[in-house]
């Protein structure tokens, strides 16, 4: 059995891991995991992976979870241009650097307000309060701002001239709040700059299919009580 990943779309590290393989021709079986249907949780996902999160990996008989470790799996295995985590120490360092901050920074806010906009309101059926809606797009500003000043600054990229994993991984996260109906490149030039070189740099087709999932979020039908009792405590235990 060759390479097969684990993957929903409708996840932004997922996304990352199918942009980055199918950009450099890896080849490898797609395992469709639905995420609102609970299949994540399912006894038979979690013999895959028992931490029941996607994306997940397998090799042969070697499974790997995880996005960034298996990012960095697939730029080890496989020949791929050497800008997406270069040989070069200070430039890998940068791109670890970014790939270390993200997860609590534009992770989790881009992933708060995916919920708190769309997804508890339209598919929980569970009301978010204007305050903390609030909070939450205060939040993403600030971290949006961060991005900005400590990464991308003036460059064409995050970590220097070229794209790099972490153009990648932060793209395909400011791309949740983007499906939650957010401007969120809308009087950031700079940003939105950046997203066009990245766009560009991926492919505007595999960018736009990559994407297709979450940029319908605010059309997915609401939960039935049975997976929305099954995904609640996750959900709230994932956005805290």
């Amino acid at each position: 059995m060759g390479l097969e990943l684990y993957l929903d779309l409708l996840s932004q590290p997922c996304r990352a891991v199918y942009i980055f393989a199918k950009k450099n021709g890896i080849p490898f079986e797609l395992r469709p995991v639905e995420l609102i249907r609970g299949q994540h949780l399912s006894d038979a996902f979690a013999q895959v992976n028992p931490l029941k999160k996607v994306p997940a990996l397998r090799d042969g008989d070697f499974t790997l979870t995880e996005s960034v470790a298996i990012l960095l799996y697939l730029t080890r295995k496989y020949k791929v241009p050497d800008y997406w985590y270069p040989q070069d120490l200070q430039a890998r360092a940068l791109v670890d650097e970014y790939l270390a901050w993200q997860h609590t920074a534009l992770r989790r806010n881009c992933l708060r307000t995916l919920w708190h906009k769309v997804m508890f309101p339209v598919f929980m059926g569970e009301p978010v309060s204007p305050q903390m809606l609030a909070a939450t797009l205060a939040e993403l500003d600030v971290t949006l701002q961060l991005l900005e000043d400590k990464f991308l600054q003036n460059k064409a990229f995050l970590t220097g001239p070229h794209i790099s994993l972490a153009d990648l991984v932060a793209i395909t996260e400011l791309m949740h709040p983007v499906g939650a109906g957010c401007q969120v490149f809308e009087g950031r030039p700079k940003l939105a700059a950046w997203r066009q070189r990245v766009e560009a740099a991926v492919g505007k087709d595999l960018f736009r299919e990559a994407h297709e999932v979450i940029l319908k979020a605010k059309d997915f039908p609401p939960a039935d009580p049975t997976t929305k009792q099954k995904l609640m405590p996750r959900v709230l235990a994932m956005i805290q």
